[in-house]
C-alpha cells in the first residue's frame, strides 16, 4: 500500500486548489459510512478537532477492517500487514491503535499448533499429512488406520502409553500417517517429535564432537510421544543400537511413554538386521532384548498395498 502522506500529497498537487482539495477530501471522507458512525458515537469531537485530525480518519477509512479488501493475509493491503485499524476518541484526540486481523490470527494460532510437531528432518509432505487426505476406507490399510484412530481416541487428553510400529513395502503410507497423527495430536495441544532414522543416525555422530550428544538423546527420551520413521533403513552400529537407541526405548518403556515406528521389516526380520554390527559379529542377545524395548512401547501393525510414490 502506497503511504498515505505521499498518497495524499500527491492527491493534492492534482487539485486545482489545496483549499479546494481539502475540502473534497473532508466532504467524501465524511461521508462514509464508518466515519459518520464513529462521528455520531464521539459527539464531543468538535469542527477543529476533526480538521486537525483529518488525516486520522483518511488513514481508518482506506484500510480493510475484516479482511473485505483482501485476498489473502499475503495479500494484505492495510499499512501493517496483518492488522486493522481501530479508533476511538479522548478529550479531542483520536486514537488509531492497530489489532491483528481474523486471518492474522487464525494464521498464529495455526503456527502455534504446528510448533506442537517437532522434527529432524522431516519432508514437507508429512507436515502437511491430514487424515481428510487418506483414503480411510482402503482395505490394505484399514487395519492401520483403525489402530491410529483407536489410539487418537484413547488420547483425548494425555497421549495413551503404547504406540504402533507400522511394517510393510516402500510407498504404502506408513509415514504420512503419522506424520497425519502428529498433526492432529497437534491439534490436541499434545507435543510429539518426528525422526527420520537415517538422519537421527547422522546427528548422533555428528553430536560426539560438539557434546551436545547427552543433551539430544535426553530429549528424545522425554518427548511427549516419539515418531521414529524408517527405522531398519539406515546402518547402525552396535555402539547406536545399545548406547543411543536402547537407552531411549528402555527410558521410554519405563515411564511409559509411547513410541510409534515406520519400517520395511516386520519385528522377526528386523532382530536380523540390528544382530549383525559393523565387524559383521551375530550379536542376536543384544537385537533381541531392542526388539523387546519395541514390544514394549509400541504394537506391531502390518501395512500391504501399492507403491503410492509412483
Amino acid at each position: 500500500m502506497e503511504p498515505l502522506q505521499s498518497a495524499l500529497k500527491k492527491w493534492l498537487k492534482n487539485s486545482e486548489s489545496f483549499q479546494e482539495a481539502f475540502v473534497k477530501m473532508k466532504n467524501e471522507i465524511l461521508q462514509t459510512p464508518n466515519i459518520k458512525n464513529f462521528l455520531q458515537d464521539n459527539p464531543q469531537l468538535k469542527t477543529e478537532d476533526i480538521d486537525r485530525q483529518l488525516i486520522k480518519l483518511y488513514e481508518y477509512e482506506t484500510q480493510s477492517k475484516a479482511c473485505e479488501k483482501c485476498a489473502s493475509l499475503d495479500e494484505c493491503c492495510n499499512m501493517v500487514k496483518g492488522y486493522v485499524p481501530k479508533m476511538s476518541a479522548t478529550n479531542g484526540q483520536i486514537n488509531l491503535t492497530y489489532d491483528k486481523c481474523p486471518r492474522k490470527l487464525q494464521h498464529d494460532e495455526q503456527e502455534r499448533k504446528k510448533s506442537f510437531v517437532q522434527s529432524l528432518y522431516m519432508p514437507k509432505r508429512l507436515l502437511e499429512a491430514r487424515f481428510d487426505q487418506v483414503e480411510l476406507d482402503d482395505p490394505e490399510r484399514f487395519q492401520a488406520i483403525r489402530k491410529i484412530e483407536r489410539y487418537l481416541h484413547e488420547s483425548e487428553d494425555k497421549p495413551a502409553s503404547k504406540g504402533l510400529y507400522l511394517y510393510g513395502p516402500f510407498g504404502v503410507g506408513k509415514s504420512y500417517l503419522l506424520g497425519a497423527l502428529a498433526n492432529t495430536l497437534a491439534e490436541r495441544e499434545i507435543r510429539s517429535l518426528f525422526i527420520y532414522m537415517p538422519e537421527f543416525v547422522r546427528e548422533i555422530k555428528s553430536s560426539i564432537n560438539d557434546s551436545t550428544i547427552n543433551q539430544k538423546i535426553d530429549r528424545f527420551k522425554r518427548a511427549p510421544v516419539l515418531i521414529l520413521d524408517d527405522i531398519g533403513s539406515e546402518y547402525q552400529s552396535a555402539w547406536f543400537r545399545d548406547e543411543v537407541l536402547g537407552a531411549i526405548l528402555q527410558y521410554r518403556m519405563m515411564e511409559q511413554l509411547p513410541v510409534f515406528f515406520t519400517s520395511n521389516y516386520s519385528l522377526e526380520e528386523l532382530e536380523v538386521v540390528l544382530s549383525s554390527s559393523n565387524k559383521g559379529d551375530s550379536e542376536k542377545l543384544k537385537a533381541r532384548r531392542l526388539i523387546e524395548r519395541i514390544k514394549q512401547v509400541s504394537e506391531p501393525v502390518a501395512m500391504l498395498g501399492e507403491n503410492r510414490r509412483k
